[in-house]
């Protein structure tokens, strides 16, 4: 028996040899071949799942889902139609038997409903403008969306008219508002959101809202479907006022709007309890400072008795969904760099039910994915590590085990070697405060060897970065580099104090929050002083270009999509109105030495570093003018720079697979263009 055994022993050993000798490293291109889940909806049963499945389109270069149903078990995976044109938002019935999604055509977006029983579908909607925010009404016989109605743009000329056949310029862009564009979407045309409802059987939309106001956001219907909660803000100053919304009721027959909401702050995503006695909503009383943690607030359904029930949890609150029993609330939060799913009783009583939601921002990473419920409490939701993007999660009622019911990339990542991503925690000089970082190991890191160290710092500045699957830093992993990416102060997943350090402080003290997470590293023999490398877009950018002004350590720099000078990009980028007294007191007239002195360009004289400058060419957030700013200036001082613009790219160079290979690609060939000859 021995001899008969051996050869089969020595067969599957070279088999396990080979597979493993066949593992490669994580490349450009597996970029177009990853997948991940998004919006996860379990039926109210909880039978099915209907999820979006996100992959990258190669020959179309961007990402495009397809909805898929799956079991809770994880058997009878399925995509849901043979449509190939996009769908998205999938929303059960309340009993089940159907499903509404979105979907394109060539005309654009429509409404179409799924049947369970029978698997067929129907476009049941003939929109002129895309849907949003799709809500089935308690009887199922409804649905309410938004949709943004054009309107005609101001004019201000008369223009002779040109004689026939003439190839005239086009005609002069006109606009008197305050927010007329958008990074991504470029210039926003005149018109307002309203909310609509739709018969479930198909026919003409019936627009409820008016008024010269946006009504957008989540939409809860009243038990006996005679009202819509949603949120708005309808003050007369509204465009100025942009940081306030109150919770309105619209009601459903002749169009009657009351707000049941009237403070100075950010009321949204209003849910009424399935008992109807209940309104839960997010928001905060604005003190108008830098960061500020949203808040779970309670009120009868008639708006009285309003208060917060979140006062024993220091972080934002986000996704919230009532039980079947109306007795609490399900909701998520970040900690620590991770994003959590709670839940929580009328009277505040908070308890955590799961980890690890995100992956569905590749990119970076940042935060992001989402949850739902059935009625007897299966929770299904995006689950990501750093060694995989968004997969479905299940966790049972009473259950303390999570499920993971995917494996959307095993026919990709089972063969890949990937970088193994290490959690650091270290003091900040400045005040002692610990602060949190991760460290990315090249695959096969070998302690014993030198490695090139990247620091990669995140954007917003109030955004977090964490322990998720990241294309970026598996990829500068890949190509032999030691990457360091912190949460330094002013980042959220810390509470309100920790986010609001950076108000008339930026950059400021999270400077050395990063440089001390470097000389950690340092002392921990992962980085060399001889080999530091910089990098970080948007509020990363500003970091990157704070760092090299304060200091010469860096071998080299990339600095992208940044903000040099606060004055110009306060007034320039598309969110202008956004900055002041929130980040700088006063406005930039009212304040120039502040905002000055917080540029980055007042530290220009003091650049040694050879310098990577790059920017998308459409990016209206950190508009190319700033980046133009660092290079033109290290241009005059006859410093090493070069200047790398994006083409057909927005402030969200990812949001094209093309265009992050890019940004990679050149951060990488910048920096190894100055990696000391031994380690090349």
């Amino acid at each position: 028996m021995r001899y008969k055994i051996l050869p089969i022993t020595i067969l599957l050993l070279g088999f396990f040899y080979y597979g493993n000798a066949q593992k490669k490293e994580f490349s450009y291109m597996d970029l177009f071949d990853l997948q991940y889940a998004s919006d996860p909806q379990i039926s109210p049963n909880g039978d099915w799942i209907v999820y979006q499945r996100m992959k990258m389109d190669v020959m179309k270069d961007k990402a495009i889902g397809d909805l898929w149903m799956i079991r809770p078990d994880g058997s009878e995976h399925q995509k849901l139609t043979s449509k190939e044109d996009g769908e998205s938002s999938p929303r059960w019935s309340p009993n089940g038997d159907r499903l509404a999604f979105v979907s394109g055509t060539d005309e654009g977006s429509e409404i179409y409903m799924y049947w369970i029983n029978t698997g067929k579908i129907a476009k049941i909607s003939q929109l002129p403008f895309s849907p949003g925010s799709l809500t089935w009404s308690p009887k199922g016989d409804q649905l309410a969306f938004t949709m943004t109605l054009e309107e005609k743009p101001p004019v201000i000329a008369k223009i002779p008219d040109k004689p026939k056949g003439a190839d005239w310029a086009e005609t002069p862009r006109i606009t008197d508002r305050l927010y007329h564009e958008a990074d991504g979407r470029g210039y926003i045309k005149p018109g307002f959101s309203h909310i609509f409802t739709l018969p479930a059987e198909g026919g003409a939309p019936r627009k409820l809202t008016s008024g010269d106001y946006h009504h957008r956001g989540n939409l809860s219907w009243s038990p006996n479907a005679d009202k819509i909660f949603f949120s708005a803000n309808r003050n007369q100053d509204w465009e100025y006022d942009f940081r306030n919304s109150e919770i309105y009721e619209v009601d459903v027959d002749n169009g009657t709007i009351k707000a049941l909401t009237s403070r100075n702050g950010p009321d949204t995503n209003p849910a009424v309890s399935p008992d109807g006695k209940y309104i839960a909503y997010l928001g905060f009383d604005d003190h108008v400072q830098t960061y500020q943690v949203r808040k779970l607030y309670l009120m009868n359904i008639d708006g009285g008795d309003q208060r917060v029930i979140s006062l024993a949890l220091d972080r934002s609150v986000s996704d919230i969904t009532w039980d079947s029993k109306s007795e609490g609330l399900y909701f998520t939060y970040d900690d620590k760099g991770n994003s959590k799913i709670a839940f929580s009783t009328l009277k505040g009583k908070i308890t955590k039910l799961a980890d690890d939601m995100g992956g569905t921002t590749i990119g970076r990473p940042y935060a992001s994915g989402s949850f739902s419920t059935s009625k007897n409490g299966t929770l299904v939701y995006t689950k990501s590590r750093p060694e995989h993007p968004a997969d479905l999660a299940v966790l049972q009622p009473k259950s303390t085990s999570v499920v993971k019911i995917t494996d959307l990339n095993k026919g990709l990542l089972n063969y890949r070697n990937l970088g193994n991503v290490e959690e650091i925690w270290y003091k900040s000089t400045v005040d002692q405060r610990d602060i949190q970082g991760w460290v990315v190991y090249p695959p096969a890191y070998d302690s014993s060897k030198k490695y090139p160290f990247l620091v990669e710092n995140h954007g917003g500045p109030i955004l977090n970065y964490g322990d998720r699957f990241s294309v970026e830093m598996q990829l500068y992993a890949a190509a032999g580099y030691v990457v360091f990416y912190p949460n330094a102060r002013g980042s959220t997943s810390y509470g309100e104090e920790f986010g609001n350090l950076l108000y008339n402080n930026y950059p400021g003290d999270d400077y050395q929050d990063v440089m001390d997470g470097v000389d950690y590293c340092i002392a921990k023999g992962i980085a060399h002083e001889d080999q530091l490398f910089v990098t970080g877009g948007s509020a990363g950018g500003i970091m990157t270009a704070w760092i090299i002004g304060k200091n010469n350590r860096f071998e080299a720099a990339v600095v992208a999509k940044p903000v040099m000078n606060w004055i110009s990009k306060t007034l320039v980028a598309d969110n202008y109105f956004g900055y002041a007294n929130s980040r700088y007191p006063g406005q930039p007239w009212e304040n120039f030495e502040g905002y000055w002195k917080f540029s980055p360009l007042s530290l220009v004289g003091n650049i040694e570093t050879p310098t990577m400058v790059m920017v998308g060419m459409n990016d209206l957030r950190t508009p190319p003018s700033e980046a133009k700013q660092l290079y033109h200036a290290l241009k005059l001082r006859k410093k090493e720079t070069v200047f790398v613009e994006i083409p057909d790219a927005s402030h969200g160079i990812a949001n094209r697979p093309s265009n992050l290979i890019a940004k990679i690609a050149h951060t990488l060939a910048w920096f190894d263009t100055y990696r000391n000859l031994e380690n090349k």
